[in-house]
Formats: C-alpha cells, sequence, structure tokens
C-alpha cells in the first residue's frame, strides 16, 4: 500500500472506538528511525505467559504483540500488588509499515491539556520513603538496591485515540534514543511511550539453531542541564561512585537471569552511552545462547532489576512494603513475538518505562528511581522528575529543553551535531569502567577440562539467583552441578553430593525464626557434621561463622556492590561484596584451633580477614572453605581464580 493509504489507515482506526492497534517505531541497526509499523487484529487476555496463543487453531504460527503486567512476577513465586491488569494480547492479523516522515505530517500536533497535572506522591513524602528504604532494607541486608516508584497523573479531556495519536507524534519528533517508540490502544487502556531500554530479545540463528539471547541494563541517569549536556557536564557523572556502582549492580542482577537462561551464561559487551533528549544513561549489552521458548524465557527474566532491583524476589516484597498502590504494567515489557521459517517465534521485548497510561480520563506516568546504599533522597527525587519529564517534556506538558548554543568553531561540533559517546574523553572514560571487571565475562570462556573433571557438585540456593552464575562458573572448573531451592532440597540429597555449596541470600543470619535461614543452617550444620566438602558463599558464609563461634555484627555501612581487594589466604583478590553483616574476630588472629570453635570436627580453622577490623573474608578448614564475597559477580576480578582455590581446598 502505498503510504499515504497507511496514514489514512491509521486515521480510520482512531475513528473506530472498537479497533485494537498498536504502532511501533524500532531504529535499524544504524540507530535511524525511518519506518511506523501499524498492527491489527483482535485482543486476547489471558491467565499465564505460557497461554499467549503463538499459534492459531490450525497450529498455523502467528504473530502476537502482548502487554505483560508487573503482577505477572506472581508466575515466578514473588510478591506483587494485584490490581488484575491483564496479560493482553493482541492477535496480529494485518501489518503495514508508514515512513515515519508522512507520520509526523499526517497525525494530529494539538497539545493535549492536563488538569491538575503532580506527582501522586509529594517530594517530601518520597525523600521519607527513600530514607526508610536505606535505612530499613538495605540497612538490613535485605538487598543491594531497589526501585520505587511514584507517578505523574492528571485529568484528560480528550478522547484516547486522539490523544495516543498525538502523544505518539510528539514522542517521535521530541524524543530521541529510544529502542521503541510506540501507542498501543485497546479496549479501555492507552499506553503510549519511549522506551530505552530492551528488556530482552531473543533472535534464531534460523534452520534449528539456536536463539541470540540479548538483555539491555540501563542504569545510571544524568539530567541534562539547561542548555544540553557537555563533555564536561557528562564527565562528572560518568566519575559518580553511585551512579557508576548502580550500573554493575544491575548488570549482576541481569547476568543471573542470562545465566539461567543460556547455557553459556552469556557475555557482556560495552560499557555505552544511551543519549535522550532530556537524559543519558550508561548500559552494557549481554548476550548468550539459549533453545528455550521464547514464553520461557520471558517468564525466567521477569522483570528487568534496572526497575525493581535485586536480588529480585526480596526486591518485590520491598516494592510491595513501600509501593502502596499496583504498579499496572509499568516495569512489565511490551513482548512482539514475531513467526519464523521454522515454526518458532523471535521475541522483542523492551521494558514499559518512560510511557504515559490512559485509563478512564486519567493519565498516569510513573517514574521510579534506584535506591543504593550511597542514595541521597534529594538526588532519588530529583531522578523521578526528569525520568517523568522525559515524557512529559516530549508531549508537550512541560517545557521541552533549549538546545545547546552552536560552537563557534565549525570544526569542534555540538552534541547535537556529534553523540558525546563519540568525544575521546568520554570514550576512555567508560572504557576504564571495565578494568575493574571479572574477564570470565568479558572474554570468550575456554573449552578445556576443568580441574574437577568428572565430579558433581549441589548448589543451594537460598533465594538469590547468583547461584546460577555460580553454577556456570564451576561447571567451567569441570563439575556437574544442580541447583537446588532451599526449600525443596532433601537431608538425601545433601548427604549424596559429593560437593555442596551453600549459596547466597538476603536476610540477617542470625534470624533463626526465618525458615529460609533456618534450613540454610541444617545445610551448613549437616555438611560439617558429615564432614564433607562444603563451600559457604556470603549468607551461608556468616552462617558457617556463627556456628564455629565467631561473632556476626551489622557493618556500619553496608557493602552493597562495593569492591575491595583482599588478602585470601597469602593471595591478593580483587572481589565484589554484597554484604550488610559481616563475621568478625580479634584484629590479626588467623587461626582458630579445635577448643576456639563449636565444631572441633574440623580441625584448627583458618581466618582471612582484615587485619585492622577483624572483619572475616574467608575461612576453611577440614573439608571446608567459605568467603563472604560473591566470586560469581563482575566486580570480581579475581573470581575465578579465588573459587578454585577455595573449591579445591574443600575437595579435598
Amino acid at each position: 500500500m502505498p503510504g499515504t493509504a497507511n496514514v489514512d489507515l491509521i486515521h480510520r482506526l482512531a475513528a473506530d472506538p472498537d479497533a485494537p492497534f498498536a504502532l511501533i517505531a524500532r531504529a535499524d541497526d544504524s540507530g535511524v528511525v525511518s519506518r511506523v509499523e501499524v498492527l491489527t487484529g483482535e485482543i486476547a487476555d489471558v491467565e499465564l505467559l505460557a497461554d499467549i496463543p503463538l499459534h492459531d487453531a490450525s497450529g498455523t504460527p502467528r504473530e502476537v504483540l502482548a502487554l505483560v503486567p508487573y503482577r505477572q512476577v506472581r508466575e515466578r513465586g514473588f510478591e506483587a500488588h494485584d490490581d488484575g491488569a491483564p496479560l493482553r494480547c493482541l492477535l496480529v492479523e494485518d501489518r503495514a509499515t508508514v515512513d515515519v516522515a508522512e507520520v509526523l505530517e499526517g497525525l494530529p500536533r494539538e497539545p493535549i491539556t492536563l488538569e491538575d497535572p503532580g506527582f501522586d506522591i509529594a517530594d517530601d513524602d518520597y525523600a521519607d520513603i527513600v530514607r526508610r528504604v536505606i535505612t530499613d532494607e538495605i540497612g538490613r541486608g535485605e538487598g543491594a538496591n531497589f526501585v520505587i516508584r511514584r507517578d505523574y497523573t492528571a485529568g484528560v479531556d480528550a478522547d484516547p485515540r486522539l490523544a495516543a495519536l498525538t502523544w505518539f507524534r510528539a514522542l517521535l519528533q521530541h524524543e530521541r534514543g529510544a529502542y521503541w517508540t510506540f501507542a498501543i490502544v485497546t479496549p479501555g487502556h492507552v499506553a503510549v511511550g519511549a522506551s530505552p531500554e530492551a528488556h530482552v530479545t531473543a533472535v534464531a540463528g534460523g534452520d534449528g539453531e539456536p536463539s541470540t539471547v540479548t538483555m539491555n541494563p540501563i542504569s545510571g541517569t544524568f539530567r541534562h542541564p539547561a542548555g544540553g549536556a557537555t563533555v564536561e557536564t557528562l564527565s562528572a557523572f560518568l566519575t559518580d561512585t553511585k551512579e557508576t556502582e548502580e550500573l554493575f549492580m544491575v548488570v549482576d542482577e541481569e547476568l543471573k537471569m542470562m545465566s539461567a537462561v543460556c547455557s553459556d551464561g552469556g557475555r557482556i559487551t560495552g560499557p555505552h552511552l544511551k543519549e535522550m533528549s532530556r537524559l543519558t544513561h550508561t548500559e552494557y549489552m549481554l548476550r548468550g545462547i539459549s533453545r528455550l521458548d521464547p514464553r520461557d524465557i520471558l517468564r525466567e527474566t521477569m522483570f528487568a532489576p534496572t526497575v525493581t532491583g535485586s536480588p529480585m524476589q526480596n526486591a518485590c516484597a520491598v516494592i510491595r512494603r513501600h509501593e502502596t498502590t499496583p504498579r499496572g504494567y509499568y516495569s512489565g515489557v511490551a513482548a512482539l513475538f514475531t513467526p519464523r521459517a521454522d515454526g518458532g517465534h523471535d521475541l522483542d521485548a523492551p521494558i514499559l518505562i518512560r510511557t504515559a497510561y490512559l485509563v478512564d480520563g486519567r493519565l498516569r506516568v510513573p517514574a521510579g528511581a534506584t535506591l543504593v546504599r550511597h542514595s541521597s533522597p534529594q538526588g532519588e527525587v530529583s531522578e523521578t522528575h526528569g525520568k517523568a519529564a522525559g515524557v512529559l517534556g516530549a508531549i508537550g506538558a512541560v517545557p521541552r529543553d533549549v538546545p545547546a548554543p552552536a560552537a563557534a568553531d565549525p570544526d569542534q561540533p555540538t552534541p547535537e551535531r556529534r553523540p558525546l559517546a563519540e568525544d575521546p574523553r568520554i570514550a576512555e572514560l567508560l572504557a576504564s569502567r571495565n578494568a575493574r571487571l571479572a574477564p570470565f565475562w568479558l572474554e570468550p570462556q575456554g573449552s578445556d577440562a576443568g580441574p574437577l573433571d568428572g565430579r558433581s557438585a549441589l548448589v543451594v540456593d537460598a533465594e538469590d539467583r547468583f547461584t546460577t552464575m555460580l553454577a556456570h562458573q564451576l561447571r567451567h572448573l569441570g563439575l556437574d552441578v544442580t541447583i537446588a531451592h532451599w526449600s525443596e532440597v532433601t537431608d538425601a540429597q545433601l548427604d549424596a553430593a559429593e560437593i555442596v555449596v551453600s549459596g547466597p541470600g538476603p536476610g540477617d543470619p542470625r534470624d533463626e525464626a526465618n525458615p529460609r535461614i533456618a534450613r540454610m543452617r541444617e545445610v551448613v550444620q549437616r555438611r560439617l557434621e558429615a564432614g564433607t566438602p562444603l563451600l559457604a558463599v556470603c549468607l551461608s558464609h556468616q552462617i558457617l561463622a556463627d556456628r564455629m563461634g565467631i561473632a556476626l555484627t551489622p557493618l556500619a555501612s553496608p557493602h552493597q556492590g562495593l569492591q575491595k581487594t583482599v588478602d585470601v589466604f597469602g593471595e591478593p583478590a580483587s572481589i565484589g561484596f554484597y554484604n550488610t553483616f559481616t563475621a568478625r574476630v580479634l584484629p590479626g588472629v588467623g587461626k582458630l584451633t579445635p577448643s576456639e570453635t563449636r565444631c572441633g570436627k574440623v580441625g584448627t580453622v583458618e581466618v582471612a580477614a582484615e587485619p585492622t577490623t577483624g572483619d572475616v573474608y574467608a575461612l576453611r578448614g577440614r573439608g571446608f572453605a567459605s568467603v563472604q564475597g560473591h566470586l560469581e559477580s563482575i566486580l570480581s576480578r579475581d573470581g575465578m581464580r579465588t573459587l578454585e582455590r577455595l573449591v579445591l581446598h574443600a575437595a579435598g
């Protein structure tokens, strides 16, 4: 169909109150958005991701666009306020394409008037929530980071379809750098947004080849100053500790997901800049290989830590405690399943952020800030303003940014003429970040036989999917690895395992009233009493230390996403730490005799501790070893070497 006819098609859809449709503008490989895809069809609401109907009644593959609400995390057993938002599927019957230039020319452009606009939570009240999360959640070891949202709301006295087309046009014209710009109109619901972030994609190599899975963790938010971003202002952002650690933490969390769905665990490339109209973010790309059904990939990666937190299960519980209203579709995904020639489907699923929702005459633009141990309450308030303004400014609800003035020297282009990422100083700052990171996740992994070939390990998951990354590393040491959840692992499994790796998890290791903590204490105790090989990590390291009679205490400042170089039994190691509690001995103590511990069966216990504070970084004795840090983290530059040393010691 000619382009003009396609614009007329959009107008006809807008005039039909019963016709669902979606408009999607996606950038090509060079970052250029030149076309708008127009999808039409019927609506089907389903209960589970597995119910998304990727085939028609005759078994023929079909294209489906699914709006996946946040409440769907309940499929993974996680907590969520249940607002009944449906898992809504547009079963695509027809698709067309329109040139962006024709869309901009043909769609409405008069601003939509907003009535009584403002945030549903006042700035001071939101700042109080930030303080409580830092103190009560991060400060008690419940996790490393959490995303808490608030909503910008307003009344809209306009036809929803007219509003959708007007806002879609405005986002196409005034926002830049988006992964998807879209308008999805279904009965009783409008969603219009410019999402910067691809949560997960899965594209098959063809002819039965596995899919290449890609995730795109974006974190760290630079709000452009008046007149636009400059090299100087962006450089200050790129050297900010809080922003850097925030990105590393979400990469760790998404690598957990990649390790769960990809046989090769995933590789990371970057960092890169994501430059948008009002904001600039930092990002990495993660890639791996998987043969899973795309709906299973989507389920195992629900949802992005950049909009929830980590560890994921506890983050959902924290969100439920501190957000008093349901999220709806915020932080969910729009998942496009496209049929392939082999009968399968490719998946493209951006995160539903920077999105305006219109239901029953009310506009809602949710915006969340990532709260970490370094967070400033007022800084996080400002971040929510900046994120909401990215959408509101584009649609004309708040003033748009003024472009930076033209450079006097034409040979020195302004940021408007050249992306800031191309400036050598910015490129150097970005590249320098990787010098801190673990080569294991940055470089191709070898296939040589590991030192533990032919042996097996059972990893006990204490509700932190760092265990998936840990299992992947253990496999590269040659081990045949099985992961068992703490609530399902049996004593018989523990007794039969050659090596048990008792994993990390959130919470207070002293809280025996917590069923999860109590079971992890039983796991450690059972292996110690049997004298069979045990490696204890983070939370389990603390439990083991407590079993030895070593005191446990909260840290004055939580080590969430902190990289330290420590001595591990005579060898320096750069390791990433995610802990709020620590085991502590008297400064200078390097060994505990059997008479000094509660578990004489293990003989003399060697202690690797901070010389000045006595904080215990690692323990080892007859048949066991433990470590406080996360050797599987991207922050553990010496993680594989240290893991190999500790596992070999535990295994004798």
